[in-house]
């Protein structure tokens, strides 16, 4: 924890400290902060430090590395080397405080988080203080003396005198050039190369011990300095004495413009109406025809690309849908590998899926899109990559396409990005000022990408935001990991519920039948429609609007999935009228369907008595096993092996077991291990609520998490709360005397948890247990967090029986 920072929390007020929690609301996230110190804590941290610098724009990064640069680093300073007004300097600054990432101690200093330090390892292409090079270990005072004398100041007095005279002159721009007129020839060039394209270059490091030349002769007066033999670095202040006093670092407060050109809203709405319905109804065939063929995965991982034109062909996507759709289905955990199938098949979640309203099952695809970290339609060298394979960009390409979708939300009403290349770069540009941290080429490379997969889901149309994909957009900083299995935040966000509802209120639920044996769909097809459609005709076109023709082949496909003449007819009655021609079609197929049939046969049972076969055929018994003859001496039955041959032998019969190469096979099979009790444990649930879970559970029955608070509300209660007394003292007092019921050990852990706020798990008189962090002795109780409960607590310390780690 940064002692500064503490600080200067305890410094602010309530609307202050509300924005910091507000743009920090990782801050306050279970279990949320109660002291100044615990909040400082969590802001310090270095994770969390970089989850906030990916979301400033340029101006915030390039602030934070001229404040790294200056020392003191004072707001005028900052200014004057961005060659910037501090006018126009001060909101960015604001910004950076706002985030916690900086902040003015009492004398205006400006300090940054220690995880900003960290990042920038070469602010503006500069390199370490000079005094980080003379103070260290390996340079003696004779050679701190040398350098002085090199540089034509005084060597008298201690080391660190001599250090701050030689720093002043190499920092002096006049004094710094006055010394160069005096340099080898060639010098200057070589400094260039180190002040302007530095900090560290590779060299001959020969050349630093032979007299006359210009790595020695800048070595020895302290602008060159090797950390080892073939690698020189420059001093921060050489290099901007080099650069003069006309440099200024990059600041670019104005973002570039995006290029856009004016479009119908109507069009766009339109569009959006025609897509996401598509999107769905195309997720649940592909879907459907992996339950029919599994996906093979290749060896080296991912679906192959005849596969990928397999499934394109036979479900009517093109490559591109398919493609995206497949790799968003095994995001949502739609679709995953399966063993004994030997590929991707549909899961148990894709039955709930398909039974869910039309909206439901679009924000199940949009959410995985958002948070999935592939980029389906993204090409390297000209190539897509391999579906569902390793893709190089990991986690940065779903922050591109957040950044993406973000930008274009922050479009003017009634535009849209203009298609010519040239205009395109305009959209990059101005989303790596918007996200300086991304990855400039990966950007470049995955925008096209993000593009194509949004104007497929419905979330773009004609280069414009939907109004699906504005509610998206706004869900940006909650759209949770691709590990997740799902993201309830964003499925069930309020405005992108309204969105996806209207994107699917134009579904057609009926069809219009013609006497040439088609269908026609006018507009989009409703999923359940499509898919009834798709199991009894041939689908011909799709667009404006869809056409299915029935066919011989298609009747009788549907007919092999169990379909009946009378239950199909009713369906499609259901979806529009029937005409005759379809009627007489479906009764005819029906007719001729089933002239061959194929029976499933478990095991067959041989004997050589006639008799003894026929009684075991007849036996009341063994009727469950569907036996049946064949011959005399041959009996089929519609269970398998192992049951059928369990089922004789509990029924008074002598069985063996024979191997498909006629020898009798005989297997020992290992006893059960006992099973141990069937005790359990009362946990508390969230609304404290208490529940009995069994020891062989997996995990703690979790109810919906209590919301954080309000931001401006919570930052009252700390203002409030003010500095919390400094307790280490008292808290091994306070559990000795009243948590009698533990031993010394578990006391100890209980005061770790109050202290340093570790994690424990505890049980309590009646064998209720919970899990707790962060807690407060208040009086006889311990005031901790519950993660059961969501909430903090009051244990009563007496009532406490056992403590223990909680990994």
């Amino acid at each position: 924890m940064d002692d500064h920072l503490l600080g200067w929390l305890r410094t602010l007020d309530e609307n202050r400290l509300g924005r910091i929690l507000t743009n920090r609301p990782d801050a306050i996230a279970p279990p949320w902060p109660r002291r100044l110190d615990m909040l400082a804590q969590r802001l310090g941290s270095g994770f969390a430090v970089m989850e906030a610098l990916r979301g400033l724009p340029s101006p915030c990064l390039e602030l934070a590395q001229a404040c790294l640069v200056v020392r003191p680093a004072t707001p005028e300073r900052v200014a004057a080397l961005l060659g910037a007004p501090l006018d126009e300097v001060t909101p960015w600054l604001d910004r950076l405080c706002d985030h916690a990432l900086a902040w003015p101690d009492a004398d205006g200093v400006l300090h940054l988080a220690e995880a900003v330090s960290r990042w920038w390892s070469a602010p503006l292409g500069l390199g370490e203080p000079l005094d980080h090079y003379l103070n260290s270990w390996t340079v003696s005072n004779d050679m701190v003396r040398t350098l002085a004398r090199g540089l034509g100041i005084p060597s008298q007095g201690n080391k660190r005198r001599v250090i701050a005279r030689a720093g002043e002159v190499l920092a002096d721009p006049a004094h710094l050039t006055a010394l160069l007129r005096h340099a080898p020839e060639g010098t200057r060039e070589l400094l260039d190369l180190f002040a302007w394209d530095g900090p560290a270059r590779d060299v001959d490091g020969g050349r630093f011990v032979v007299p006359g030349t210009p790595e020695k002769w800048s070595a020895d007066r302290g602008l060159l300095y090797r950390p080892s033999w073939h690698v020189a670095e420059m001093p921060r202040e050489v290099a901007l004495a080099l650069r003069g006093p006309g440099y200024h670092a990059p600041f670019t407060p104005e973002a570039p413009e995006v290029a856009t050109i004016p479009v119908d809203p109507e069009e766009v709405d339109h569009l959006m109406t025609l897509a996401a319905p598509h999107a769905v109804e195309r997720c649940a065939a592909l879907l459907d025809n992996t339950s029919k063929t599994p996906l093979p995965l290749l060896k080296t991982g991912g679906v192959g690309v005849r596969e990928v034109r397999r499934v394109a062909k036979e479900t009517g996507c093109d490559e591109d849908e398919t493609r995206l759709l497949l790799e968003i289905c095994a995001v949502a955990r739609l679709l995953a590998w399966d063993e004994e199938s030997g590929g991707m098949v549909p899961t148990e979640r894709f039955d709930r899926w398909r039974l869910d309203e039309g909206s439901a099952r679009l924000r199940v695809l949009l959410s995985a899109w958002w948070r999935m970290e592939r980029s389906s339609l993204r090409r390297i060298d000209g190539k897509y990559g391999t579906v569902l394979g390793d893709d190089r960009g990991g986690a940065d390409v779903a922050r591109v396409r957040r950044a993406v979708l973000t930008v274009l939300a922050h479009l003017p009403s009634g535009t849209a990005l203009s298609s010519v290349g040239a205009d395109r770069d305009s959209l990059v540009r101005h989303v790596h000022w918007c996200a300086p941290m991304l990855d400039r080429a990966l950007l470049a490379e995955c925008a096209p990408a993000v593009l194509e997969e949004a104007r497929l889901l419905g979330l773009l149309g004609n280069d414009a935001l939907t109004d699906l994909g504005r509610a998206l957009a706004g869900l940006a900083d909650r759209a949770g990991d691709e590990n997740d299995d799902s993201v309830p935040v964003v499925e069930h966000d309020p405005m992108l519920v309204e969105a996806s509802t209207r994107a699917l209120a134009s579904v057609r639920r009926s069809a219009l039948f013609g006497p040439d044996l088609t269908a026609v769909v006018t507009g989009p097809p409703a999923a359940e429609l499509a898919a009834l459609l798709d199991r009894v005709a041939e689908r011909e076109s799709r667009g404006a609007a869809s056409v299915w023709r029935f066919t011989p082949e298609s009747v009788r496909g549907a007919l092999d999935l169990g379909y009946e003449a009378g239950e199909l007819l009713e369906e499609l009655a259901a979806v529009g009228t029937v005409p005759q021609a379809l009627d007489y079609l479906v009764h005819d197929v029906a007719r001729r369907h089933g002239e061959v049939t194929v029976r499933t046969v478990g095991c067959v049972v041989q004997a050589s008595d006639p008799g003894l076969l026929a009684e075991i055929a007849a036996h009341r018994r063994l009727a469950r096993l569907g036996l049946r003859l064949l011959a005399p001496t041959v009996l089929v039955g519609a269970a398998d092996a192992e049951r059928t041959l369990a089922a004789l032998r509990d029924n008074g019969f002598s069985p063996v077991a024979v191997a498909d190469t006629g020898e009798i096979a005989i297997r020992r099979t290992r006893p059960e291990e006992p099973r141990g009790g069937a005790g359990g444990r009362l946990v508390l649930l969230p609304g404290g609520q208490v529940a009995e879970l069994s020891e062989t559970a997996d995990a703690l029955p979790h109810g919906v998490a209590e919301p954080a608070p309000d931001p401006y509300e919570h930052a009252r209660r700390l203002v409030a709360a003010g500095q919390a007394a400094d307790q280490a003292g008292r808290t091994w007092a306070v559990i000795g005397r009243m948590a009698t019921r533990l031993p010394t050990a578990q006391q100890s852990l209980l005061g770790f948890v109050v202290d340093r706020g570790v994690r424990a798990a505890i049980t309590l008189t009646g064998g209720l247990t919970a899990t707790i962090s962060h807690g407060e002795l208040r009086g006889a109780a311990l005031d901790a967090w519950c993660e059961e409960a969501g909430d903090y607590l009051e244990f009563p310390l007496a009532e406490i029986v056992e403590v223990r780690g909680a990994h």
